[in-house]
């Protein structure tokens, strides 16, 4: 085969590669995302079902000046190595190396910045009116797919730019994930005829002629509405076509010839045009066209046979999904709500098990959290199981459907803090600062895979009002999960005794906290460890317990510090007035947005490894050595008053 993918530095090199060397190009480019993922990990049958539509897509438009944006962003990968990121690819979702998403600040060629689903098309047409305002002439196009069509924000810009009448060019990648529609004879022969130039100017023509005829508004009338039935029984597509759209397809998404010839004809149209793309999911690589679900976002792989190394130990998904099998065993009004996430949430074995009490709403994480909230109102127990990223999507309903209501909806929600890989996109860091701030919410982060399963077990048997449980991506840390435990509602757990410094810890930092006490007592410094379970509300009793006994108090947590846990420690102490000599210290994620890598090389640069955690508390430490005498407050300005006797007093009138 020809190494025809070294000769593209640039988008604008497509074009001198010629049409039936197209096909060799694409393999290539197939062998190059293959090779890559497989070894580093990453989003694997989206990015191989648009080979062939990326490279009719840049071949087509002229990107130095056209915008081309993406949605879902993990179809971007032929797009990179299309646009002078081939030699770095191999460091894509690497620390210090290229996102696995769309990136404005990477690349010239990137239009926009994509994690999530469902974006392009209001992103585009913001861009378009720009264009049109601005007096700029140049075609905009939104590539949409993946099941991103599922989200009701992919029709909020599509009744609003049909509705504009402006020049937009909206590219469905239709891969059985949103709508599928088979790619017949008679559909391709329609689109070959309303892409044709000669069909338009004839249709022009005749526009243009009733419209000077005495009654030409009624010919008009009767020639749109024979042209929208025909269109309607011949094509899957009136629907856009009532929005505004005129629509073209579908059109085989692996046929670069057919894709450059529609493309080509669609670029010479004005107004809002879409073009309806078929492609197959992971398309050229069999394990993958298989098994789509499984390949579409992974770890490395063995690419001769497509299977991840197994991993033993189980991880908090894991769990959650075996909780929620014994959990609907034993009570039927438990129900599952999951916005498109049925694998990596972990609910296929109850879906296989009860399929008429698990609902996959699609990319649609607000109307989940309504949904939830009907379920709840009509005396169902529903559990809506959701990505904290996400999640953020559905912030509104979370407040106004469920909480102002008081309904009984258990959130659980899954990738809490740092993500690894994925990125800043993705990435759980603002969950317990949005959450938090909510009336009526009960938030709680387990530390192991045994506290996961007893605070779903409990919120269930017990819920009344909404609970919210935080867990992060990972494997927990014990080896066996002992469903029977049970834990007193709402306490926080003092693990290890300290004499001078505490650490106040939250989910997955509880164990890293343990794990920076044991480094430090081999140094014969003492620190306490406390598993602040509860986030809120805060078990204030074990709080000023402890106060009095420590000099120093560290909060972690795996989440942003403005309006995170130590935000609301701090707060509590400080309308205690228990802060006097005392130092105050959160160590959390900072005010910026972290970057991808993996997790061990994420929490270093964060200083929130145990040996990073350990050598904070060795600075605390020295620095009371020096000045002899106690520090103070780090963090923030606290109130002042306070002594050993006004804390037994505060234990006393709780």
């Amino acid at each position: 085969m020809s190494d025809l993918l070294n000769r593209i530095e640039k988008p604008s090199d497509l074009r001198s590669i010629p049409d039936e060397a197209l096909p060799d190009l694409c393999a290539e480019i197939r062998n190059r995302i293959l090779s890559v993922v497989s070894a580093n990990g990453g989003h694997l049958g989206g990015p191989l079902g648009v080979v062939e539509l990326t490279v009719a897509l840049l071949r087509t438009f002229d990107l130095d000046r056209d915008r081309i944006i993406w949605d879902v962003g993990h179809q971007c990968y032929t797009h990179k190595i299309l646009t002078g990121r081939n030699e770095s690819f191999d460091t894509i979702r690497s620390y210090g190396g290229i996102s696995g998403f769309p990136r404005p600040s990477e690349s010239k060629y990137d239009h926009f910045g994509v994690g999530h689903s469902s974006t392009s098309i209001s992103a585009a047409f913001g861009q378009a009116v720009a264009r049109d305002l601005k007096g700029g002439d140049y075609d905009v196009v939104a590539v949409i797919g993946d099941g991103a069509l599922t989200g009701g924000l992919a029709y909020e810009g599509l009744n609003n730019a049909g509705a504009s009448g402006r020049d937009i060019i909206v590219v469905l990648n239709d891969n059985s994930m949103s709508i599928s529609q088979n790619v017949g004879a008679v559909a391709s022969y329609l689109t070959d005829l309303l892409t044709d130039d000669t069909y338009n100017k004839v249709k022009a023509s005749i526009w243009e002629l009733t419209g000077k005829l005495r009654g030409g508004d009624n010919l008009r009338k009767m020639i749109s509405n024979l042209d929208g039935h025909v269109k309607g029984f011949l094509v899957p597509g009136i629907i856009f076509e009532k929005l505004g759209f005129r629509y073209f397809g579908p059109v085989d998404g692996h046929d670069t010839d057919s894709l450059l010839k529609v493309f080509g004809q669609i670029k010479k149209l004005s107004g809002p045009r879409l073009v309806h793309v078929v492609t197959k999911k992971g398309k050229g690589y069999a394990p993958a066209e298989n098994d789509c679900l499984h390949l579409h976002g992974v770890s490395g792989f063995d690419k001769a046979t497509g299977k991840s190394a197994a991993n033993k130990r189980k991880s908090y998904t894991d769990v959650f999904g075996e909780t929620m099998v014994r959990l609907a065993d034993s009570d039927e009004s438990v129900v599952a709500v999951t916005p498109a996430m049925l694998a990596g949430s972990g609910l296929v074995a109850m879906k296989e098990k009860y399929p008429d009490r698990v609902f996959d709403v699609g990319i649609a994480e607000g109307h989940a959290g309504t949904f939830s909230a009907g379920l709840a109102a009509s005396g169902l127990k529903p559990v809506f199981a959701v990505y904290s990223t996400f999640l953020q999507r559905a912030f509104d309903q979370m407040i106004h459907d469920i909480a102002l209501q008081k309904l009984p909806v258990l959130v659980c929600i899954d990738r809490g803090g740092l993500v690894g890989e994925d990125g800043p996109t993705h990435h759980g860091s603002f969950d317990l600062s949005y959450l938090r701030m909510i009336p009526n919410l009960t938030i709680c982060a387990p530390r192991n895979g045994s506290e996961l399963a007893a605070m779903m077990t409990q919120a269930t048997e017990n819920l009344s009002d909404p609970v919210a449980i935080r867990y992060p991506r990972g494997v927990i840390p014990e080896d066996e999960i002992d469903f029977s435990y049970r834990i007193d509602w709402g306490s926080w757990e003092i693990l290890r005794n300290g004499t001078k410094v505490v650490f106040l810890a939250v989910g997955s930092m509880v164990e890293r906290a343990v794990s920076a006490a044991e480094i430090l007592g081999r140094e014969s410094i003492e620190v306490g460890v406390v598993n602040c379970r509860f986030v809120k509300p805060m078990d204030e009793q074990c709080l000023i317990s402890i106060l009095g006994d420590y000099d120093t108090i560290v909060t972690v947590e795996e989440n942003s510090l403005i309006g995170g846990f130590g935000d609301g420690v701090l707060d509590c102490l400080n309308r205690r007035n228990l802060l006097q000599n005392k130092r105050f210290h959160s160590l959390g994620l900072p005010d910026r947005f972290v970057e991808h890598g993996s997790m061990n090389e994420l929490l270093r640069n964060l200083k929130l490894s145990p040996e990073d955690l350990a050598d904070t508390v060795r600075g605390f430490v020295q620095t009371k050595k020096a000045t002899g005498r106690r520090p103070r407050i780090s963090s923030r300005k606290a109130v002042d008053s306070s002594k050993r006797s006004e804390v037994e007093l505060k234990i006393k009138e709780l």
